[in-house]
């Protein structure tokens, strides 16, 4: 195929359009705050109740950032104003959380990963379907502009073949960090690893061979891997890394162009796609980091307004086949996680 002259315009849902969705946050750390923030600031939705462990630290969220404060998850899901459930507790019981807010009827976004194995996603996922209400990961990444432009890239044939993604995120975190904590699934593959896993996956599909090594940190987490994946004639090469900052950026090669991302390449930014004959275009975006995740949100949205309770971007299945991916590489490192299945 011949270099394109242009880069296809991302398909994106209108910020205004589509229900003005009400949504129950389960759990007010971090990511939480920053949902939130992003969603209120970008779109026309409503925050309508904040549940926590305690209806002191409801208050503290809702006092920041708006919605009732609900002392319990029963509360929270039970709400009559409540559309969807954002689930933003604690790796181990995000499985558990979904499926209390799928038993009340209410649709839910579970931020990534959906579960710590595949058989809990398999869970939400059979929930989800038996209940007719939508699930979906907060794998956010896919739902911004720069990741639809690269699917329609990856659809169009533009690259050719793709035969070789790498990818590698890293961040220091210091040794009290909830990340290192092993009662909380800690180590780097849960909330790092999962970044690149889902890019090689959403490339080149399920891996057929897997290698990997590991690096256990001061905790005796496994706060560093590195992996070597087989995906049929292809091939991925991933890091993640708790321990130390890294470049963390990832490039998608195929038979007649490559693409090279910016770090930090899975949140919004710019890329550069290149012609084997030195052509370039490049995509430009702003690098806001966590802003963008409201996208997953209009996600939701768009999937709902349509009458659809699987979204196209991060379908169940493909969820399921990353974890099952992660479930490989922790099992060739021996990272074996508190409530695994």
């Amino acid at each position: 195929m011949s270099f394109p002259h242009s880069l296809p315009e991302p398909r994106l849902p209108d910020p205004a359009g589509g229900p003005a969705l009400r949504w129950g946050i389960l759990g007010t750390g971090w990511i939480a705050e920053r949902f939130v923030a992003s969603v209120l600031r970008h779109t026309n939705h409503q925050v309508a109740a904040v549940g926590s462990r305690s209806e002191e630290g409801a208050q503290r969220f809702t006092g920041r950032l708006g919605g009732e404060p609900l002392g319990s998850y029963a509360e929270l899901v039970a709400h009559p104003r409540v559309d969807v459930v954002y689930v933003a507790s604690p790796h181990p019981q995000h499985v558990e959380h979904a499926l209390l807010a799928i038993a009340a009827g209410k649709h839910v976004l579970v931020e990534k990963p959906i579960a710590i194995d595949a058989s809990g996603a398999r869970r939400i996922a059979e929930a989800a379907r038996a209940a007719g209400v939508l699930a979906m990961e907060a794998m956010w990444s896919l739902c911004l502009p720069k990741f639809r432009v690269l699917r329609r890239l990856l659809d169009d044939g533009v690259l050719g073949e793709p035969t070789m993604v790498s990818a590698d995120i890293g961040e220091y975190f210091p040794d009290a960090h909830r990340i290192h904590d092993p009662a909380l699934a800690g180590g780097a593959m849960m909330d790092l690893g999962t970044y690149p896993l889902t890019l090689a996956t959403w490339v080149l599909g399920a891996p057929t061979e897997v290698a990997a090594q590991g690096v256990r940190g001061p905790t005796g987490t496994m706060a560093q891997t590195t992996m070597m994946l087989r995906h049929g004639d292809a091939q991925s090469a991933l890091h993640a890394s708790a321990l130390v900052e890294t470049p963390t950026v990832a490039a998608i090669s195929g038979t007649d162009a490559w693409v090279s991302l910016d770090g930090p390449w899975y949140q919004p930014g710019s890329f550069t796609l290149h012609g084997r004959d030195g052509g370039q275009l490049r995509h430009l975006e702003a690098a806001t980091a966590h802003d963008g995740l409201y996208w997953e949100a209009l996600e939701v949205a768009h999937c709902l307004g349509e009458g659809r309770v699987e979204s196209g971007i991060r379908p169940l299945d493909a969820t399921i086949a990353t974890l099952e991916a992660m479930d490989q590489v922790r099992a060739v490192t021996g990272d074996r996680l508190a409530g695994e299945s």
